[in-house]
């Protein structure tokens, strides 16, 4: 089992630039691949972006391609994401999850263990 905390979320405005974290403990850390989704008000929760257990690997939704970047550090059991450009419609609460075994990244289905989210909102 692994317990994730996600922090780094806050109220900002258009255009500004976050910087959100999950910190992982329990199993190893560099052994499985990293996500980070968002649900938005009222919307179902959506993919943004997924990150190898080497770190090797990146992917991310279209929606946010350009602007957003997945990272993760081993030594310190942590994942990030680094938003910038930020804008209104990227308000939500953001997850970050592990996945074990599938290579399934985009979908919620594949992770198996998931943080209690951090809000990230963003005024026009």
């Amino acid at each position: 089992q692994v317990q994730l905390v996600e922090s780094g979320g806050g109220l900002v405005q258009a255009g500004d630039s976050l910087r959100l974290s999950c910190a992982a403990s329990g199993r190893t850390f560099s052994s499985y691949g990293m996500g980070w989704f968002r649900q938005a008000a009222g919307k179902e929760r959506e993919f943004v972006a997924a990150i190898s257990s080497s770190g090797g690997k990146t992917y991310y939704a279209d929606s946010v391609k350009g602007r957003i970047t997945i990272s993760r550090d081993n030594a310190k059991n942590t994942v990030y994401l680094q938003m910038n450009s930020l804008k209104p419609e990227d308000t939500a609460v953001y997850y970050c999850a592990v996945r074990y075994y599938s290579e399934n990244y985009s979908m919620r289905t594949a992770y198996d263990y998931w943080g209690q989210g951090t809000q990230v909102t963003v005024s026009s």
